[in-house]
């Protein structure tokens, strides 16, 4: 979080809206103490990345309804900042045209994990050289058809980056979802009066959960109006326990890469990533590709090829009312 806002600030300066959960804040607020209490936006319960922007969007709307917003995740490792920078700004200059702009990476490999943007016709933007118009968002593809993508040129993963006039992106969510739509804008109202508690802690709950790329970017996409500006830095989702391990500098024991302070793990003929925060010995033995997660209360075995699954296993355990190990 810490890395996010700093390579934003030099073109957002203190003009930062910051959305997480309200279990997040304490650690948040510790690695950005500058934050105003006002552009802490807090969840009282996940809603999924529809709610979560588009408050900012409303927020940020009812200050001033001529903004420009740009939204990005926080689990993101980027580099040269230089260079991003530079693809923000080129998305600004495309989304004062009256356009919602997504940034693309471009693909290293056929991934199976991350969602596509289809790239369409190069635009003629100034200071924007490099914006091009969007044809289609698609989902998480097969290894088949990612290798399709991957062979085109014609493909970008989607990193989930946008940068939008809040009006715009409300209008298409009013359109598509106006429910959450009407919701969002009634907390926003709000927001910068002493009722802001009382209406969020009211509203939030009833809101639906949808991903603003189905509630805005994929039907904005099908009206023409969202544009892509093609990434020129490096990029990775740390999104699974694949992604810490492919990005961790931590030591590896015979193949097997181990994050945790004095961890105690015996590896014999096997590859993957042990993360444990207990003095419990951990012993591998023949298996390939594993993920291990050892905690005090809980433990977490499943493969790389399945890490992004582990969500799955959140959600049984919240059904069967196990709310104590998450």
């Amino acid at each position: 979080i810490r890395a996010t806002y700093d390579r934003l600030q030099p073109i957002s300066g203190n003009r930062i809206l910051l959305v997480t959960g309200e279990a997040h804040r304490e650690a948040v607020c510790g690695q950005l103490p500058e934050l105003a209490d006002d552009d802490l936006v807090l969840e009282t319960e996940p809603k999924d990345s529809g709610a979560a922007i588009g408050l900012a969007a409303a927020i940020l709307f009812t200050r001033d309804p001529e903004t420009i917003m740009g939204s990005f995740a926080a689990d993101q490792v980027i580099s040269p900042e230089g260079k991003f920078q530079d693809a923000v700004r080129e998305a600004i200059h495309t989304a004062a045209t009256g356009k919602i702009v997504t940034i693309g990476i471009k693909p290293t490999h056929a991934s199976t994990g991350f969602g596509y943007i289809r790239r369409g016709r190069a635009l003629d933007i100034e200071g924007a050289p490099s914006a091009h118009e969007v044809v289609q968002f698609v989902e998480k593809p097969s290894a088949a058809t990612a290798e399709q993508y991957l062979a085109s040129g014609d493909y970008s993963w989607n990193a989930g980056m946008f940068v939008a006039p809040v009006e715009l992106m409300l209008r298409h969510l009013k359109a598509n979802e106006p429910v959450l739509h009407d919701g969002l804008m009634e907390i926003a109202q709000a927001w910068d009066t002493p009722d802001r508690v009382a209406v969020k802690n009211r509203v939030w709950p009833t809101l639906p959960k949808i991903a603003i790329d189905y509630a805005v970017a994929e039907p904005a996409a099908d009206a023409g109006d969202v544009a892509m500006i093609p990434a020129d830095f490096s990029w990775d989702d740390v999104g699974d326990f694949a992604a810490i391990a492919r990005l961790s500098s931590a030591k590896e024991v015979k193949d097997v890469k181990v994050i945790g302070e004095g961890a105690r793990v015996f590896t014999e003929d096997s590859t993957g990533i042990v993360v444990t925060d207990t003095k419990r010995v951990i012993a591998l033995v023949g298996i390939q590709d594993v993920v291990v997660v050892d905690t005090p209360d809980a433990l977490l075995v499943t493969t790389r090829a399945h890490s992004q699954l582990v969500k799955r296993a959140v959600d049984g355990l919240k059904a069967q009312g196990d709310m104590d190990v998450l």
